[in-house]
């Protein structure tokens, strides 16, 4: 039989028995969230629950626990009405679904959780906080923590929205994902000189960076993909010790 440390923790790909046999190396569960949201032409829209999904599951790998499917849902930001962007208007739906998840794994003898979510709008980190207060605020054995990938502890890329942090962390986690040259080429298009990355100019359909709100993706140092990636692994292991 496969030890616990040879088998995937996707805990929708394990047997009761492997479940078991992670969790008595380390009594955690993850649970990853993030949009389904407009992130620029050259990434995929689930981004934020695939950064946050990819992050858990090398975390569990190396420090033990299972990672439930991510969850696509999410509020808050200044997509919402940006093409394929399908999000909720309020967040009592996901609280909901959020807080019956903790209840069970806690009734299954989970001693500890990881709520992450790779979208990291004010609305969000204020939900996924709340979850893990409410919850914490109960009797129950597990105990919760929550986070966005935007409050990740000084990270050697800065956080935005499908700039060069998204980017290279999705390019080391699913290179296969990224396509910068759907972009408009840098030198015949460049951004405009002085401007405010994150200003409201970049919501124009004509901007050459429409939708991205960070520095300009279109020359990644590809260097800094697994450094940034590690980093956000080491950070997350550290929240399930604090759950």
């Amino acid at each position: 039989m496969s030890t616990a440390s040879a088998v995937s923790p996707a805990i929708e790909r394990l047997s009761p028995e492997q479940i078991e046999a992670r969790l008595a190396r380390a009594s955690v569960a993850y649970l990853p969230l993030g949009s389904l949201e407009f992130h620029g032409p050259h990434l995929p829209i689930g981004l934020d629950a695939l950064t946050a999904y990819g992050i858990c599951l090398r975390a569990a790998e190396r420090h033990g626990g299972v990672v439930l499917p991510a969850y696509y849902q999410a509020v808050g930001g200044e997509h919402l009405r940006y093409p394929w962007t399908i999000m909720s208007d309020t967040p009592q739906a996901i609280e909901a679904l959020l807080g019956e998840s903790l209840a069970r794994l806690s009734e299954l003898g989970v001693r500890r959780a990881v709520i992450l979510s790779g979208h990291f709008a004010e609305e969000q980190r204020e939900l996924v906080e709340r979850v893990a207060e409410l919850w914490n605020a109960t009797d129950a054995p597990l105990r919760a923590v929550a986070r966005t990938l935007g409050q990740a502890s000084t990270p050697p890329v800065a956080p935005d929205h499908a700039g060069r942090f998204e980017s290279l962390l999705l390019h080391a986690l699913s290179p296969e994902l990224v396509h910068v040259d759907a972009l408009p080429d840098p030198a015949a298009h460049p951004a405009p000189a002085g401007e405010d990355p994150y200003g409201q100019d970049r919501h124009r359909a004509d901007h050459p960076l429409h939708g991205v709100f960070g520095a300009d993706p279109r020359r990644l140092d590809m260097e800094n993909a697994e450094p940034l990636l590690s980093h956000l692994i080491g950070w997350v292991a550290t929240l399930a010790e604090q759950g």
